[in-house]
């Protein structure tokens, strides 16, 4: 069977828009999955921080708001310039000098003993009284789960310990595996790689409203489970959901795969 030049053109043109798109690039065949099919959670909004404080109020309580506000505040901060500065020194490393600073900058005493209480009080934490519930929610829809935090992973696996949480979480990811910390892209692609699943299948639970940012920059629908009431962060980043406690997330993964 003969085809003419125009019958031929036509084929040609409709082989190309079935391949690319008007970018140029090629499409999938595949169809794109949608919906949320798992959830990476930072540390904090799982594990209530609030007895770290408490513990700082009671050694200290001349100073202990100014105390934890500066020793908050420095551990992050130390966390960023070592990334900044390539060298890097674990989570647990980084509290721990922003604890002797915040001492000597305060002027107040810092023993052995005390030192270690408060350090050991990370070792400690507990889960916020909704987050076994909602967690257990969440795994009756076959949603897996992550941590994704800067936490050692001694740190998480203590803090899953102290709230019987075993057996619930399918991967407990440090950002130590890689040697930096969020914000940098190399960490949150941990939780890519731990699920194999897209970025947009995968819910990313933020405490901190820079660590919002940070997940929503790296392109995670975001929610920012904002417990402690911060203000929000200017960073050009807004996250998909905001709330008080856990019960933005399961709506937002509610909506998402209706």
């Amino acid at each position: 069977m003969r085809i003419n030049r125009k019958d031929f053109l036509k084929q040609g043109a409709g082989a190309a828009l079935a391949l690319y798109g008007t970018g140029g690039s090629v499409l999938s065949c595949r169809p794109k999955s949608r919906g949320i099919r798992a959830v990476a959670f930072d540390a904090f909004p799982i594990l209530d921080p609030r007895p770290i404080f408490g513990l700082v109020q009671r050694l200290y309580p001349r100073q202990g708001k100014r105390f934890s506000l500066l020793w908050r505040t420095r551990i992050f901060e130390y966390t960023w310039l070592r990334v900044s500065g390539a060298r890097y020194r674990d989570f647990w490393g980084c509290i721990e000098d922003a604890l002797v600073f915040t001492a000597r900058d305060l002027k107040v005493k810092l023993d052995e003993e005390t030192k270690t209480r408060l350090m050991n009080a990370f070792l400690s934490l507990k889960a916020w009284p909704d987050a076994p519930g909602i967690l257990r929610e969440l795994k009756k829809r076959d949603i897996k789960l992550a941590f994704l935090s800067n936490m050692t992973e001694k740190m998480l696996l203590s803090g899953i310990k102290n709230s019987g949480l075993e057996g619930v979480f399918d991967h407990v990811i440090s950002t130590d595996r890689v040697k930096t910390f969020k914000p940098d892209p190399r960490a949150y692609q941990l939780g890519i790689d731990a699920f194999d699943l897209p970025r947009e299948n995968i819910a990313f639970t933020a405490f901190a409203g820079w660590d919002a940012a940070g997940a929503g920059w790296f392109g995670y629908p975001t929610v920012w489970v904002n417990r402690l009431n911060f203000s929000p962060e200017e960073l050009g980043a807004k996250p998909r959901a905001v709330g008080r406690d856990l019960s933005v997330l399961t709506k937002f993964v509610r909506e998402e795969n209706a």
